[in-house]
């Protein structure tokens, strides 16, 4: 396949999928529920946080999560609700109350501190940095760990970041960044979508390859990388906007 072949492709499937009824079967739809910066971000940051297995069980314990805060994310986090949950209450999978609350006890130190988590990332200079949502994580687990008395939880966010791929806070990030006003929010201008990476998951690497825009065989950051380097070449003001042309083509292959 030529690069041009390729890149009608990626913009034919990108169009097919990037619509409204993709919403209602994705993760997305979590954050999409809310109006206020926070209760988004909040909702977002958590929903991709346990957006790994099958999607169907995705969007049911999301929703489950959601309705112990009583569809109230900023509120909860502020009024520490988290402390009252039992710490083995299973979340999702691997993911448990105890998880939840290690989380959210930094969360609620950043919103104490800076209002709203784009503002923290603004305090955090993400947008002078080449890999944005690293340098986010780097202070976000440095905000957890503290209010943790100095423990930090994998389980909440990676902490290998120079090899991990962050493909669920990649994913977070394209719902608050991108801003073409249909699948994605847009409520962030800390950085531009040209700024963003592939969230990259096994899925999107396995296409990837079989589409030849990838030659490593980890998912890992240094795939992450070639991904999206390869992919501005194509969208270099947008080039995230191939994950759901990514997603699509997997579905038919």
């Amino acid at each position: 396949m030529t690069d041009n072949e390729l890149h009608e492709l990626l913009d034919t499937e990108a169009a097919r999928i990037n619509s409204p009824a993709f919403i209602g079967e994705d993760p997305v739809q979590f954050p999409r529920r809310f109006s206020s910066l926070q209760d988004i971000e909040i909702a977002a940051l958590l929903s991709a946080t346990i957006a790994w297995g099958n999607r169907k069980m995705i969007c049911r314990d999301c929703d489950k999560m959601l309705t112990l805060m009583d569809h109230e994310p900023h509120a909860y986090v502020m009024d520490e609700g988290y402390e009252d949950l039992p710490p083995e209450l299973n979340i999702h999978r691997t993911f448990f109350a105890r998880n939840l609350q290690h989380y959210l006890r930094g969360l609620r130190a950043i919103y104490a501190r800076h209002g709203s988590l784009l503002e923290f990332a603004r305090a955090e200079k993400i947008a002078s940095s080449e890999a944005p949502a690293w340098k986010l994580v780097e202070g976000i687990n440095r905000e957890i760990a503290a209010a943790n008395g100095g423990v930090a939880d994998s389980r909440c966010l990676p902490q290998n970041l120079k090899t991990t791929a962050l493909k669920r806070v990649n994913m977070a990030l394209r719902w608050l960044v991108r801003d073409d006003g249909i699948v994605d929010m847009g409520v962030w201008d800390v950085i531009t979508p040209a700024q963003l990476f592939i969230p990259l998951d096994v899925h999107v690497g396995d296409v990837s390859r079989e589409l030849g825009l990838v030659t490593r065989k980890a998912n890992d950051r240094r795939t992450v990388d070639e991904l999206t380097s390869r992919l501005r070449r194509f969208r270099p003001d947008d080039p995230v906007i191939y994950d759901f042309a990514l997603f699509g083509i997997g579905m038919n292959l």
